[in-house]
């Protein structure tokens, strides 16, 4: 596998956090990031002039809990929500997710080891727990999508979706790179999900690097084995600009 390119003084780096930053785990809410992770974030984003933002189907609140004390910049819920670098929200309208709840609700109440995570844009289902519901979930995912306009469906790893289709990744990068600080530098997107692919794009019509976190096809023509080499990858840049 071959090294990164040297990450220029010019960049803006832009992370997704379940599977990138942070390792997956059995529950949403059981992810932990490491102290020395939120030390390289902060030197890097003093480094970059402040160029860092975080892109992740989590709401920006619970990157903001996990990330604590650090504050960066930050898109959550795939894009439908976003804080820029000056603190202003933008947000899509939001969808009303009411008469999807109720088929999910009781699917998981029949299968307890499934998770719902009902967010104020978007819903997902998670079947790591019980993988012999994966059909169950996606049957139900598809009825719920049916039934509410504006709404697109997205698969990733044992989890299911329900977002604007007006909200991406990649549009949220593409908001980002508009403003300052980010605005004029060389983008780079880490991240591992088919849920990334619409950021890798966008990166990569902007000019700048998409890496690939973990095993899959994918449009990034960089990659990384797993969130354990990008840690050491962070740590390494924090390093050389420090020496």
């Amino acid at each position: 596998m071959p090294c990164l390119p040297p990450l220029p003084a010019d960049a803006a780096l832009f992370l997704d956090f379940d599977g990138t930053l942070a390792d997956i785990a059995p529950r949403p809410e059981a992810v932990s990031v490491a102290p020395a992770v939120l030390q390289a974030l902060a030197a890097l984003q003093e480094h970059l002039g402040g160029a860092l933002a975080v892109i992740s189907g989590r709401p920006v609140a619970q990157i903001d809990h996990h990330l604590h004390p650090l504050r960066v910049p930050a898109a959550g819920q795939h894009g439908a929500e976003r804080r820029d670098a000056q603190g202003l929200w933008h947000r899509v309208p939001l969808p009303a997710l009411a008469p999807v709840l109720p088929p999910l609700q009781a699917l998981v109440l029949a299968h307890p080891a499934l998770v719902l995570e009902v967010k104020t844009a978007a819903l997902a289902i998670h079947w790591r727990g019980d993988p012999a519901q994966a059909d169950a979930c996606r049957a139900a995912m598809r009825a719920g999508h049916a039934s509410v306009p504006g709404m697109s469906l997205m698969e990733g790893k044992m989890v299911m979706e329900l977002k604007p289709a007006a909200a991406d990744k990649g549009r949220a990068l593409q908001a980002f790179m508009a403003e300052a600080p980010f605005a004029g530098r060389m983008p780079w997107f880490f991240g591992d999900d088919v849920t990334d692919e619409a950021g890798f794009a966008a990166v990569q019509a902007l000019g700048g690097v998409a890496v690939k976190v973990g095993g899959g096809d994918s449009a990034a023509p960089w990659r990384l084995p797993d969130p354990a080499a990008l840690r050491a990858w962070l740590a390494a840049v924090v390093t050389e600009g420090a020496a």
